[in-house]
């Protein structure tokens, strides 16, 4: 993948509005918006909170031209048990976005939006098309896909990207997560019956950046390169930081969460790669990071 800070600056209709700007993808977008030296700006829950639509209503009445979403409800297991809550955020806070940026006073304003695998029911046996039929297994994947179809609907110009297993050198996510147990335990037990593909958070702003320059709409998937079991990505992980700590395979049915997790969940990228090019192997991402996980 070809990244041009210049080209991109030059494709992007500023000034962004960041929203979710405090969590690790928004982080991520923020240091890339800075480094292009794009006009922009970048606003937590306590500014623009997009469950409440006196709120939103700054997006349609502001200057921002390009609307970057990086608020989502994430918690995966917390949305079982509260998935309306799950759902004003992942679906009708989506909805009302796009409606604020269709209706932008002036002229309408570019809605990107973030998506996962979670979406799909896992019971595939190949990678999952940009447009595979939306089937959640759990309460967050329903309020994800409740959000893809608002804005599909909306009639809102907009790049939806669809990611995976998102993890970053600073944030909760797992590769953090794995790297802090590996120094304090002498064995860690590992899913191998769950197969996706890990994305990089600057990775994936960096591919996003590069699909608008590129002229992409619509849905897109952006990962990284290959595929592999939560297992194998936290072996990798465990290797990278030189740790002494044994990382052992298991099954799902061993450590039973409450929403049920796809067992294969991977995104096929034949789309984005034909727009901006091969997407990274994910050893490789994994790596950069490791080598710069914060403490």
């Amino acid at each position: 993948m070809q990244w041009d800070p210049v080209q991109f600056a030059r494709s992007l209709t500023a000034p962004a509005l960041v929203l979710g700007a405090g969590g690790m993808l928004g982080r991520a977008w923020l240091d890339l918006l800075e480094s292009a030296g794009v006009k922009h700006h970048g606003a937590g829950r306590s500014e623009i909170d997009i469950t409440r639509d006196e709120s939103v209503r700054a997006i349609a009445n502001g200057p921002w031209r390009t609307v970057i979403n990086c608020a989502a409800w994430t918690d995966v297991d917390g949305a079982e048990a509260n998935e309306a809550a799950a759902e004003e955020v992942n679906g009708r806070g989506v909805a009302r976005l796009a409606a604020a940026c269709r209706g932008r006073r002036g002229s309408p304003a570019l809605l990107v939006h973030y998506s996962t695998d979670y979406v799909f029911s896992g019971e595939a046996e190949r990678p999952y098309a940009v447009d595979e039929p939306r089937r959640p297994l759990n309460a967050y994947g329903r309020s994800k896909a409740a959000g893809e179809e608002a804005l599909e609907a909306s009639g809102a110009e907009h790049l939806l990207v669809r990611t995976s297993w998102l993890y970053a050198p600073w944030g909760k996510n797992f590769v953090r997560t794995i790297a802090g147990l590996a120094r304090q335990r002498e064995v860690l037990r590992v899913v191998n019956d769950q197969r996706g593909r890990p994305t990089s958070a600057e990775h994936l702003a960096r591919a996003t950046a590069a699909l608008l320059a590129a002229g992409e709409r619509g849905t897109r998937h952006v990962t990284d390169g290959g595929e592999c079991t939560w297992f194998e990505f936290a072996a990798e992980v465990v290797r990278l930081t030189g740790a002494n700590c044994r990382v052992e395979p298991c099954t799902t049915a061993e450590f039973p969460r409450p929403a049920r997790r796809p067992a294969y969940s991977v995104l096929d990228l034949s789309r984005t790669e034909a727009a901006i090019g091969p997407m990274p192997p994910w050893r490789d991402n994994l790596a950069g990071v490791v080598s710069r996980l914060e403490p």
